[in-house]
């Protein structure tokens, strides 16, 4: 198809724009603010392209001054011209057709051998987004280009057999210097003070060598880091070329276009000088960039101009992503290795403590259990007042000066350093013996510490260029031009110790945990009761920490599985509050006993009482009792749970049907608990299209948290499921057979107990207190007044006499006692709103209903009501 003629090009008489901006900020830059040069709008871009842009009208806002080099048009003329003048009609719609394809503020589409302006020359193109433009920026096709898929799997093959990481990252350079052709291709890895190092290389023959240089973070600013990770591949074909000015039409005027993504933006002045001192004349970079932050560069040089072309460049980008996918799960292996050595070092310190305590206090033996994690020289023990040495280590006299500083500053945080001088001056006196450490605290009081010493490390560091000679007046006028020397400038770094890794960090943070109960129980042995009270306080704090965060865990696990296999936010919120309180249910019934087993027939009578109503006769129970282990008794508390919910809502319980399920239970020859669920009577039964959570739960969760079997058939007269629960989370009996326990049927609660009242809630979680609000008003409030303090509760009992009051039974640092006390001389009733289960108990308010966190509508009706019927609040029955 034939291009339009462009008619600003092809009418001379017609009046052109009256004004061509050129985008381009001559602002001075120095050292104060050298890293917000905006070299993302520098207004150029490179010759070996051109670049257009249309407005949302699809007109030419913007060309590069080279326009007519590619489109034999003037980019003065062309600008403000629809894009029909300009491109041919096929290349347009197929630009179009890749605008529709791009997603997200960073995405870039390509095209390769499109005829763009006419059909005598093809060219390859890459198109994004710039705020409103759309930007197309083009360079001349070329037949040479590569296969990226066979490219890709021989190169992945490749790096794959590399055993070691550093193996990894040589393998790597080797690959794209093969890619690109540079004469230097360099692994530049970043470090925690943002200084780079070369830490592997492949070279041309005859090129000089910059592995194990190092490089100061101001040879790369702020917002040059901002655009590698934005913009991950990066090319400067000729370092002598002179750029290219973009126009801009009338109504860009005073507006810059961001380039920050584009293929063909110019250089920083200040980053070609930096070239031309190397004596590079082309450059290429790959971002490399490991759980979303720059980890490194893949950084290419050339002593001459060179550019790959745009097939090869895409082909060298899509390595290095893969390259970064590949490194990330190396390092993330490697430091899943490294914790598994961590969490089997210190179940090993707790077990051997637990039967020897006294071994805690002896250095020597922490040194040898600790130092194979974290190779160190020293080792000192802070405990209860005492210090014990080992290896090479400061004195007792100036080990104190450490503690004192650790008191003071660590905060019961791991602290290492490979420099102790730089947080304690008087430590450059023994920095030979013991320059670095890393502090491990042993408890939240500030003196107990574990602190590992190491000694001097002397090590030349090769650094290209000086890196403390940063200013001097160059070319571009009073600015930060770049070192004007690259020979290696070397120094010896004394006083220091070789630093101490993320890994090792993490390690000390594990270590920290495993002793924190093995010190507590060391300082039982030795404290007076009153320590040995509060030593216990922090071991239940630090379990009650663990579990909380296992709830949590489960929790989130379940809202995630909950909502994937829910078609509606009514369903969600159902199966969800549903699941919940199973779970609440039994860990109530498990820690009725202290975490001890529980009873199976009052598990089952539990969920039926919670779901079934009036059909919960038809659930017949065989069996003798048996007393579950915690672990089995939550798990199966929640198959049960899903058993139920669906026989109700589908199977033999379901609507009018007046079928009954059987619950069958024994014990086989091995101990192991067999149990069968048997439905019949119910409507036919045809195994379900979609397989949902409930199902992924009644079928996985004994296999998978017990080790036990599950049978599951959808048979045509009713559903069944048998079950293997083994013999190790099954202790014994438990009492009454099933088939003679009586189970009445739960009465008949009132939904709305609370209409037209006005109800007061203390809670002081904001969370927790709109819930319950909610709940209120679902019970018919008509009104509820929130308190999240008690002096401000009893305020409103007195201001707002309120017709019935739902405390929290902890309100901050206080109880809500004063509340209730206030609520009874009133004759209001109430109730307690409790995480503490039924072991609440407090003298004068035995009888008052508890509401069990977490809570549902249907419990807070049924306190309500007894509280209601009671007449006085003082003497309702819980």
């Amino acid at each position: 198809m034939a291009r339009k003629a462009c008619s600003p090009c092809s009418s001379p008489q017609r009046r052109r724009p009256r004004l061509h901006t050129v985008d381009r900020l001559d602002a001075p830059v120095d050292l104060t603010n050298c890293d917000r040069e905006p070299i993302h709008i520098l207004g150029t871009i490179q010759p070996f392209g051109v670049l257009v842009s249309l407005d949302a009208d699809g007109k030419i806002r913007r060309a590069s001054a080279n326009l007519a080099a590619f489109a034999r048009c003037e980019a003065g003329a062309a600008l403000d011209a629809p894009a029909e003048t300009l491109f041919d009609a096929g290349a347009l719609a197929a630009l179009r057709e890749r605008m529709q394809q791009l997603r997200g503020g960073d995405a870039v589409e390509r095209l390769f051998g499109v005829h763009l302006f006419d059909r005598r020359t093809a060219y390859d193109v890459a198109v994004h987004f710039s705020g409103d433009e759309f930007v197309i920026e083009a360079e001349p096709a070329s037949d040479n280009g590569a296969e990226a898929g066979n490219l890709m799997r021989t190169f992945t093959g490749r790096l794959r057999q590399s055993e070691t990481t550093q193996a990894f990252l040589r393998e790597a350079a080797r690959q794209v210097k093969t890619l690109t052709g540079f004469d230097r291709v360099m692994v530049y890895r970043f470090d925690d003070a943002g200084s780079g190092e070369v830490v592997a290389e492949a070279l041309t023959p005859g090129t000089d060598s910059f592995y194990g240089l190092h490089y100061p973070a101001s040879d790369i600013p702020a917002q040059a880091r901002r655009l590698y990770l934005r913009n991950i591949f990066r090319v400067i074909a000729d370092v002598t070329a002179e750029p290219v000015p973009l126009l801009s039409a009338p109504s860009a005027r005073g507006t810059a276009l961001d380039q920050s993504i584009g293929l063909l933006r110019a250089v920083s002045p200040i980053h070609v000088e930096y070239l031309r001192n190397m004596g590079v004349g082309a450059s290429l970079s790959i971002s490399i960039i490991v759980e979303g932050k720059l980890w490194g560069l893949f950084a290419c040089h050339h002593y001459g101009p060179r550019l790959p072309n745009l097939a090869m460049r895409t082909t060298a980008e899509l390595f290095g992503q893969l390259f970064s996918f590949m490194l990330e799960s190396r390092l993330r292996n490697e430091t899943s290795e490294y914790e598994l050595r961590a969490r089997r070092a210190s179940d090993r310190i707790m077990a051997t403590v637990a039967q020897t305590p006294h071994l805690l206090a002896d250095p020597a033996w922490l040194g040898e259990v600790t130092f194979e994690l974290i190779p160190a020289d020293g080792v000192a023990v802070f405990l209860e007042g005492e210090v014990t040495l080992s290896g090479l280590t400061p004195t007792v006299e100036q080990c104190g000066r450490i503690l004192a500083f650790l008191n003071e500053n660590a905060g019961g945080n791991v602290v290492a350093t490979e420099s102790i001088a730089s947080l304690v001056p008087e430590a450059q006196v023994h920095a030979d013996v013991a320059a670095g450490m890393l502090a491990i605290p042993l408890s939240r009081s500030p003196r107990n510490h574990i602190v590992l010493f190491r000694a001097e490390q002397l090590r030349t560091v090769r650094w290209a260029g000086n890196p403390e000679k940063s200013v001097e007046h160059g070319p571009n006028g009073d600015r930060l031009t770049p070192r004007k020397s690259f020979e290696a400038w070397t120094r010896l770094v004394q006083g220091t110790s070789l630093p101490f890794t993320k890994a090792e960090r993490q390690v000390a943070e594990s270590l920290r945990s495993g002793m924190l109960e093995v010190l507590l129980r060391l300082a039982d042995d030795a404290a007076l009761e009153r320590e040995r009270a509060h030593d216990r306080q922090e071991v239940l704090i630090a379990e009650l920490n663990h579990r909380v965060r296992n709830i949590l865990s489960l929790i989130r696990g379940l809202i995630s599985q909950t909502q994937r296999s829910s078609d509606t936010i009514e369903e969600f919120v159902t199966n969800l509050d549903g699941r919940v309180q199973a779970l609440a249910r039994a860990h109530d019934q498990v820690t009725h006993d202290h975490w001890g087993p529980a009873s199976l027939i009052e598990l089952l009578d539990v969920e039926a009482s919670a779901y079934l109503d009036d059909k919960r006769s038809a659930l017949v129970m065989k069996g003798p009792d048996m007393l579950v282990e915690p672990v089995a008794f939550t798990a199966l508390a929640l198959v049960f749970h899903e058993l139920m919910t669906n026989a109700a809502k589908y199977g033999a319980l379901s609507g009018d049907a007046q079928g009954t399920v059987l619950i069958a239970w024994r014990r086989d020859a091995a101990g192991d608990l067999l149990l069968d669920w048997i439905e019949s009577g119910g409507p036919p039964v045809a195994p379900p299209t979609r397989r949902g959570f409930g199902s992924v739960i009644i079928e996985t969760s004994i296999p998978h948290d017990l080790g036990g079997e599950a049978t599951i058939d959808y048979r045509r007269h009713g559903f069944e499921a048998h079950f293997r629960i083994p013999a190790q989370h099954v202790v014994g009996t438990g009492g009454t057979p099933a088939a003679e326990r009586p189970r009445p049927a739960p009465p008949r609660l009132d939904e709305a107990p609370l209409k037209g009242l006005k109800v007061l809630l203390a809670e002081d979680n904001m969370i927790i207190a709109l819930d319950a609000e909610q709940h209120l008003f679902d019970l018919g409030a008509a009104d509820v007044i929130v308190a999240p303090t008690a002096d401000e509760a009893l305020a409103l009992v007195d201001e707002a006499a309120p017709d019935f009051a739902a405390l929290d039974f902890n309100l901050g640092d206080a109880t809500s006692l004063p509340v209730a006390e206030r609520l009874r001389e009133r004759g209001i009733p109430f109730t307690f709103m409790t995480g503490l289960g039924d072991t609440l108990a407090v003298d004068g308010f035995d009888n008052v209903p508890l509401v069990q966190k977490p809570y549902s509508a249907s419990q807070i009706a049924a306190a309500a009501a007894r509280a209601l019927a009671a007449g006085q609040s003082g003497d309702s029955e819980r």
